[in-house]
């Protein structure tokens, strides 16, 4: 699926720098278990997914969103962890202790397990996102065996973002069960009343599929700057027609015989 492409076979004449330089993916990491930093998708497209996570059955102080953070999940071994790309949590308090933020997600004391994790496919970590490894003896499990059966995440779901594939995994049994989802590849979470899928789209200057939320209507669930565009839209489009207005009144009036 991936191609390490480091170093770059030379050429005449020479290829661009997008072609040669390598990617964090390509050299060592001083952690051999994280050979890189997350790169500037995993940066926004989980920003994109916390903006839009509104559940209407709970309200925004119910609701705790992660991303890249430690989520620890046994009591047992207290310094096993996982760091989904991006999980939701509801029904647990926005903020730690009533006040601060979190500097982790710790499964035994906050009590709940995220409703939703997701997972954005990256060079070397694609085959245990897909539950396509198993652990070792005394070594901790991996991702999907963490997700499926420990924390019983309801819903998993993986992004190729090279190859624009959503897939989408429900608990069911016990275990999970990949969905077929709709030609528009959105899929519908009935606990939440919220959906999530496929958009194409600008955010943050850049343009191209992102995984959006979105409400029963099929209607995307807006950021605060889109809703306040669309309430600046709205009031210039009633502004413009009674100004209209305005002018066939008084047009009117002067065909009367009557001046303003």
């Amino acid at each position: 699926m991936f191609q390490f492409k480091y170093p770059a076979v030379q050429s005449d004449p020479p290829l661009s720098p997008r072609e040669t330089l390598p990617t964090m993916y390509d050299l060592p990491s001083e952690n051999p278990e994280e050979p890189g930093l997350p790169d500037e998708f995993h940066d926004l497209q989980p920003q994109l997914l916390s903006f839009t996570f509104r559940p209407r059955l709970f309200f925004p102080e119910q609701l705790f969103c992660g991303s890249d953070m430690n989520l620890y999940y046994d009591v047992r071994h207290q310094n096993w962890y996982k760091r989904p790309d991006w999980f939701g949590v509801v029904g647990v308090p926005r903020l730690y202790d009533g006040g601060d933020l979190r500097l982790s997600y710790v499964i035994w004391q906050e009590g709940i397990s995220p409703f939703v994790v997701v997972e954005l496919l990256s060079p070397g970590t694609e085959k245990e996102d897909l539950g396509e490894t198993s652990s070792s003896v005394n070594q901790p499990p991996t991702k999907w065996e963490v997700y499926e059966r420990i924390l019983r995440v309801p819903y998993y779901v993986v992004f190729d973002r090279y190859t624009d594939t959503l897939r989408v995994f429900s608990l069911v049994s016990g275990r999970y069960q990949e969905l077929n989802l709709t030609t528009e590849s959105k899929v519908w979470m009935p606990p939440l009343e919220l959906g999530l899928g496929l958009w194409q789209g600008e955010y943050q200057g850049i343009n191209r599929l992102w995984l959006r939320w979105y409400d029963e209507q099929g209607n995307l669930i807006l950021m605060d700057a889109e809703r306040e565009k669309q309430r600046a839209e709205v009031a210039e489009q009633r502004a413009e027609v009674a100004e209209h207005r305005a002018e066939i009144l008084a047009q009117r009036l002067r065909e009367l015989g009557i001046e303003m």
